[in-house]
């Protein structure tokens, strides 16, 4: 899935995209490449780490 599909996946279902990670993040959708945004939430007890599948079923609930 692209990003642009997925972030306004997020805006038409009431989410708010953060740019950054930090506790006011509730979730991080991570692919095959996440890189030092997924570290840096790993340190964050209150961030939920998804993958794509996480999300999508999230998305249709």
């Amino acid at each position: 899935m692209k990003r642009n599909d997925a972030e306004k996946m997020v805006e038409d279902n009431g989410g708010r995209l953060l740019s950054s990670v930090s506790a006011n993040l509730n979730y991080l959708v991570v692919g095959e490449a996440a890189g030092s945004k997924l570290e840096k939430a790993k340190k964050i007890k209150s961030v939920k780490i998804i993958n794509e599948l996480e999300f999508l079923n999230m998305i249709r609930t």
